[in-house]
């Protein structure tokens, strides 16, 4: 960002391009949309990113921020029960697919732009590994306290609860029903539940 950015100028821009690539995807998102939803012209837009691209790259960064850190206060709740902690998770996941913005821009950029674009495969990959490390040390440690003897993989169960959350947000897309992702969360829970016997 240049020194005399006004930042709540750039928010604006960042605001709209993320809720309208959640909505469109980023190939249907325009840069005269952005403009026109964040009540800017395409002077401010180019004065902030050198095009589309750039900005698409700065929204999902801020996006995976944004979710690992509403991940990290369910997993880094004050509870020392490991396995709570990850119950409180999947909670968690379940409540923002009924009130939060309404889809995972992570997945769908993997999905849209990572085959072409080299620097968005980078970011993808990067939220992708912390997510699934964040993920697979919370089971390690409920794995180690509540079933030391079990033989599932912790990193196993962690791409799968991946693999989850993004096909459930690509079915609710396509069914236009943001209630399949919390369905499936809820059996993805059931699953976690048998894995642990409780």
């Amino acid at each position: 960002m240049k020194a005399d950015a006004d930042p709540s100028t750039k928010d604006k821009l960042l605001n709209a391009a993320e809720a309208l690539m959640l909505a469109k995807g980023f190939t249907a998102t325009s840069v005269d949309e952005i403009c026109e939803e964040a009540g800017l012209t395409k002077g401010s837009f180019f004065h902030y990113f050198e095009s589309k691209d750039e900005l698409a790259r700065v929204v999902l960064e801020r996006f995976c921020c944004e979710m690992g850190t509403a991940h990290a206060s369910c997993c880094g709740s004050e509870d020392k029960d490991p396995l709570k902690r990850l119950y409180a998770y999947v909670d968690g996941m379940i409540r923002y697919s009924k009130e939060g913005k309404g889809g995972c821009l992570l997945g769908m950029f993997s999905q849209e732009l990572a085959s072409e674009d080299a620097a968005m495969r980078r970011v993808c990959d990067k939220a992708f590994d912390g997510w699934r490390s964040q993920l697979t040390k919370e089971i390690t440690d409920a794995k180690r306290l509540h079933a030391p003897k079990a033989a599932f993989d912790p990193q196993s169960v962690a791409d799968h609860l991946i693999a989850v959350v993004e096909g459930s947000w690509i079915l609710a897309k396509v069914r236009q029903d943001r209630g399949v992702v919390a369905a499936n969360l809820k059996h993805f829970r059931n699953y976690l539940e048998s894995l642990f016997g409780k």
